[in-house]
């Protein structure tokens, strides 16, 4: 069916949604319920099989040992929260702390908004929720007895023995004669290393319970399991309710604040005559309104409609917008957290952010803003209210370069913003004393800035060294680009220089495959450490290189392209060094820093037909079912990705530059902001076997650049034009891309 004319506006785009894309084979996407992009809960369930770490809660095989309203989507690491959980059980709870899990029955169902578990036991539990509350629905078998458990102390574990497991520290619950509960919940730790951090809780029920109990303990039974109204403490502990009827409706609300707010969240968002369809309905019509009626594009493939929607659906599910619910201070700003991380989602996820999102990308760049106003540093990552952990560099910086010099204003106050960013390049954060980068912070900003500062590189005796060196300098470029915009000529300068300090680690002498010349770690005297460029060790914390290559990371100073060209012997080595990122199986599209690689054939007159072949390549590495991404989804990162694939265009972060790719549709509508479109179209071709550009017209006038800017296409709106062929034409004559950095070569 092609999108298309006075359709639009109603169209139920949810339809082509299918909520387990990626939630296998390594996605570890969240499926559960989401009401609305950025929501605080995200209500799913807990299963548990053998020692497989459950990143989002789900595992498509394994016992359900739970419901929690808190999860994250996509990430590595470790799991994150798991809380505020409660479990259906059959029988008289003689034990609430012994397993009380149950396998399915069958395969979870699920769609925008709506979420169903069978569970052996005979109960079928079905999900809806808003934004900061939920609603949960039991059908019991007939002629059962029906009990339900609140367990404070549930959280997701990890069995990876990286030390970044969470832990319950302690709570309290208490039920209330009208029937409604409320507690909070102690926790720590995580892939963040978070301190102790508080959720809490209000729930109520359908129907008045006929028992009414709450335990405490730590043992295989528990200390007190009584109907004593209230318990508090470090111990396991939570309450079990025992109901006459078979059917009944669970709704909770959360807060980071207080039981009172989580009790006004519940009363505001799910009051008693609220049902769980009219939930549902609410959900998919926010999801349509806010983000996919944003993408409308002619197609009868189905099977492409389904990536394209829900490879949307990955991107906004975190981060999560936590206004008014800030337990960290007091500000009329936006707030933000559940940001997994800049490190993945810099590089092409915040720039179509920004685009499908315009508001709430501009509240986004405020909080990080207020972050750093309160907290003393923007995030790199930040979870359960708390920074950390840094894999690179402190990449915020490049997200508000992003933003700025594409014309992101609204509230934010640059001069903060500028003042936030230049913490980052100028202030040492104190060390964290992270177990596996003891050298220096990985909670916030650039914790080899010691070196930095002092040599122009960065020396082994901090971990990931040379990583951190080419992010460094894509970091100093983002002080740059906002320094220029405010005025800053002194400071300009400065940070223009600092962004070529990549160049202080290339060894020229360094070979391998036919190429001489790659970054390489360097000692305080300035020899260079040797290094074979096809290895990374671990490439792991504690390493040089932080998952990828020298190859990979040779290629990764996107602001001084031109440089490395040059460095590379010319534009025919260049394109063989690309090449070789496939002929040597180095290429990972599940990796982030390989994101921008194959699209650097764009640099060179008459080689964009590469560009297109590798984007096509990459595209058959997606597809919308459990197993669908290349690698986690990284907070949406690797939807982003295969969305730009489709958009026919590539982000140069930081930058205004957009490369050219090839569309996958005859033609395509992005929604921009003020009633403004862009309007993609193709003839001639298709997305399989007749991709290659012959052509190409912007906004009604022939080009022949390899790329366009932000002010060409979106900052007003535009066209482009495509013809498209089953052959490779040297269409790309003009000019080529910038190369911002390579002034003084």
């Amino acid at each position: 069916m092609a999108l298309g004319g006075f359709a639009r506006a109603a169209m139920d785009y949810t339809q082509h949604v299918n909520v387990f894309q990626g939630t296998t084979n390594g996605g570890n996407r969240f499926p559960g319920v989401i009401a609305a992009p950025f929501a605080m809960v995200k209500l799913g369930p807990d299963v548990q099989k053998g020692n497989t770490d459950a990143y989002s809660g789900y595992l498509p095989e394994g016992n359900v040992n739970g419901f929690s309203l808190m999860h994250e989507s996509g990430t590595g690491g470790a799991p994150k929260y798991g809380v505020v959980s409660q479990m259906p059980v059959t029988g008289n709870v003689t034990n609430p702390l012994s397993d009380l899990s149950q396998p399915r029955a069958s395969a979870d169902q699920g769609s925008i908004g709506y979420y169903k578990s069978s569970l052996a036991s005979g109960v079928a539990v079905e999900l809806a929720a808003t934004e900061h509350a939920g609603l949960l629905q039991y059908t019991f078998p007939s002629g059962s007895t029906q009990s339900i458990v609140v367990d404070v102390s549930h959280v997701l574990p990890s069995f990876r023995g990286l030390g970044w497991e969470q832990h319950y520290s302690g709570g309290n619950f208490s039920f209330f004669s009208d029937g409604h509960y409320e507690g909070f919940g102690t926790y720590n730790n995580g892939w963040n290393l978070s301190p102790d951090w508080n959720v809490y809780f209000c729930g109520r029920f359908n129907q008045k319970p006929t028992v009414s109990k709450t335990f405490l303990g730590t043992g295989p039974t528990p200390a007190s399991y009584d109907t004593t109204s209230f318990v508090s403490g470090t111990q396991r502990l939570g309450g079990v309710f025992v109901f006459s009827e078979s059917n009944i409706t669970s709704r909770v609300g959360i807060s980071y604040v207080s039981t009172t707010k989580a009790c006004q969240n519940l009363g505001d968002e799910i009051p008693e005559s609220r049902n769980l369809q009219e939930l549902v309905e609410n959900a998919k019509s926010k999801w349509n309104s806010d983000v996919f009626s944003k993408i409308q594009v002619s197609s009868t493939n189905d099977t492409e409609l389904q990536l394209l929607y829900s490879s949307l659906l990955g991107m906004f599910m975190i981060p999560s917008n936590l206004s008014g619910e800030n337990p960290g201070w007091s500000s009329s700003e936006p707030y933000y957290s559940d940001i997994f991380t800049f490190w993945d989602t810099h590089r092409c996820h915040t720039s179509l952010f920004h685009i499908v999102e315009p508001v709430a990308y501009e509240e986004f760049i405020r909080a990080l803003i207020d972050i750093w106003r309160h907290d003393g540093f923007m995030p790199d990552a930040r979870s359960s209210n708390f920074n950390g952990r840094v894999q690179g560099g402190s990449n915020a910086d490049n997200v508000l370069a992003d933003a700025y010099v594409k014309g992101v204003r609204g509230a934010i106050n640059w001069e903060d913003g500028y003042s936030a960013m230049l913490t980052d390049a100028e202030k040492v954060p104190p060390n964290n004393n992270d177990p596996k980068a003891p050298d220096s912070s990985t909670k916030e900003g650039r914790g080899a800035l010691p070196d930095w500062l002092k040599y122009g590189w960065i020396t082994p005796k901090f971990t990931r060294a040379v990583s951190r060196a080419v992010e460094y300098s894509t970091n100093d470029f983002g002080l740059y680009q906002v320094a220029k915009g405010l005025g800053k000529k002194a400071d300009a300068e400065k940070y223009l220089n600092r962004s070529r300090n990549w160049r202080h680690h290339w060894n020229p002498n360094a070979t391998s495959n036919g190429h001489s010349g790659f970054v390489v770690p360097r000692q305080a005297n300035g020899s260079f450490a040797p290094q074979d460029p096809l290895s990374c060790g671990g490439c792991y914390w504690g390493d040089a290189y932080y998952e990828d290559n020298p190859w990979v990371y040779s290629l990764n100073a996107l602001h001084d392209i031109a440089t490395l060209k040059k460095y590379s012997s010319g534009d025919s080595k260049f394109v063989d060094r690309v090449d070789k990122l496939w002929d040597l199986k180095i290429f990972n599209a599940g990796n982030e820093p390989s994101f921008t690689s194959p699209y650097l054939y764009n640099f060179v007159k008459g080689e964009q037909y590469r560009s297109v072949e590798r984007s096509r390549q990459i595209g058959r590495l997606y597809n919308s079912g459990p197993g669908g991404l290349p690698g986690n989804s990284d907070a949406g990162a690797m939807e982003s990705n295969i969305l730009w694939q489709m958009i026919g265009l590539w982000p140069m972060t930081g930058q205004t530059t957009f490369l050219i790719l090839s569309p996958w549709f005859p033609s395509m509508t992005i929604n921009l902001s003020n009633g403004k479109t862009l309007e993609i179209t193709t003839k001639g071709g298709n997305k399989d076997t007749a991709f290659y550009v012959q052509s190409l017209k912007v906004n009604g006038e022939p080009w022949t650049k390899s790329w366009v800017t932000w002010e060409d296409i979106f900052a007003n709106g535009g066209t482009m034009d495509f013809v498209l062929g089953e052959s490779a034409a040297e269409w790309n004559t003009g000019e080529l891309p910038p190369s911002p950095a390579s002034g003084d070569q």
